[in-house]
């Protein structure tokens, strides 16, 4: 079962336990710096380099990751289109509801804001052609929608525009946020850090007696104390590893308990994502030894697979082979999942690690490396870490896990 806990909602009391508790926690997320408005306009411009070669006249996105992406701004969702659309010549636009436009002219012409004009429309005649009129007027024909676009907006935009000038963006945004810079792939490295850090202090915590839900508030705070925002965790004792995303009940750690901790949080919006297996006591029998060892294996031959122009599957692949061959297959009969996902601004981005990708890996693409072994009514291993595909292979952030009687 994973608990979302907001720390702030915690009592008073509980909070004051948990700083003693982690007293030597101190905020680390002044390290590295957050992302400047002109790495912001880079981007924007990056993405109008890429639909000048061709694939689309112009890119609309709606309030999200890809939207704070490109100008670090969140607009917030609601039934009415707040939208943004980048030109492949020309200057960006935005497109709000009447009654809202002040409100977007604000955040658009802040300090360090994206600026751009502000479309209105008003409630009666919906967004669909005031858009289509605007995008008409500055002659660009094809309009590329971001994979995140909610559907009733797309199909608007296909009726007011015609089915054959609506491209699907996907591999534009691939393209776009697939491939980090060094800043980002900093910022990643160090929330990565981060949250192993927090697992090994809250480790180190532990006792006999002591729920998920304890166990889960003590991962939360540890990289709260760091300086992590939007923390995330799932905290599974014995049998409840066995489902990856966990079970509605609660579990008692004993001595000898397996312990399977998957948990992550965001610095400056970079997302950290990592798991490590352990058994409480520190002294694990053959038979988990034996899976950890399977797994950690599954995970090193994952990353050996890992360099630019390599298909993003062959990871999956390399991983599932020795899982197989360790007599835990075939295909997804013990590892229930794919290999990974991407990880950037969110925690699961494109592109994915999995057995059906026919996408190349670039150099900068950054995935999680998450192989399992899952055996209903007995436990749940996997071991998860971030990697990069660099030049020449890879990189991981952080250290690997070592053992498997702690998360060290």
């Amino acid at each position: 079962m994973g608990f979302s806990i907001d720390p702030h909602s915690l009592p008073s009391e509980r909070q004051a336990a948990l700083d003693e508790l982690f007293a030597d926690i101190a905020d680390a997320s002044g390290e590295v710096e957050p992302i400047r408005p002109d790495e912001y306009a880079l981007r924007r411009g990056r993405l109008t380099e890429l639909l000048g070669q061709g694939s689309a006249d112009a890119y609309l996105c709606e309030g999200g990751a890809t939207m704070r992406y490109l100008t670090g701004m969140a607009t917030g969702r609601s039934e009415r289109l707040v939208g943004l659309v980048i030109p492949a010549a020309g200057d960006p636009f935005w497109i709000a509801p009447a009654f809202e436009q002040s409100r977007i002219e604000g955040l658009v012409g802040a300090a360090g804001g994206p600026g751009g004009t502000v479309l209105a429309w008003d409630e009666h005649e919906y967004p669909y052609r005031p858009l289509a009129a605007a995008l008409a007027e500055r002659r660009l024909e094809r309009l590329a929608l971001d994979p995140d676009l909610r559907f009733r907006f797309a199909a608007g935009c296909a009726r007011a525009m015609g089915q054959e000038r609506i491209v699907d963006g996907l591999p534009l945004c691939t393209e776009l946020r697939g491939r980090k810079d060094e800043h980002e792939l900093a910022l990643l490295r160090r929330a990565n850090e981060l949250t192993q850090k927090a697992i090994l202090k809250t480790a180190e915590t532990l006792e006999p007696g002591m729920t998920n839900r304890e166990l889960a508030e003590r991962v939360t705070w540890a990289q709260h104390r760091m300086g992590l925002k939007d923390i995330w965790n799932l905290s599974l004792i014995g049998p409840a590893g066995a489902f990856p995303h966990g079970e509605d009940r609660e579990r008692t750690m004993e001595f000898g308990s397996p312990l399977l901790v998957d948990t992550g949080g965001a610095l400056h919006g970079y997302q950290s994502d990592n798991t490590r297996s352990w058994v409480l006591g520190g002294r694990p029998d053959a038979s988990f030894t034996k899976l950890w060892n399977l797994v950690r294996d599954a995970q090193r031959a994952a990353f050996e697979a890992l360099g630019p122009g390599q298909p993003c599957a062959g990871p999956d692949a390399a991983a599932r082979e020795v899982i197989d061959a360790g007599g835990y297959g075939p295909g997804y009969r013990c590892f229930t999942h794919r290999l990974g996902h991407g990880i950037g601004t969110e925690g699961h981005e494109g592109p994915y690690c999995d057995g059906g990708s026919d996408v190349a890996m670039q150099a900068g693409m950054t995935f999680s490396n998450e192989p399992g072994i899952y055996l209903p009514g007995e436990l749940g291993l996997r071991i998860e870490d971030i990697v990069t595909v660099t030049p020449d292979g890879g990189d991981h952030f952080g250290t690997w896990q070592l053992g498997p009687g702690s998360p060290a």
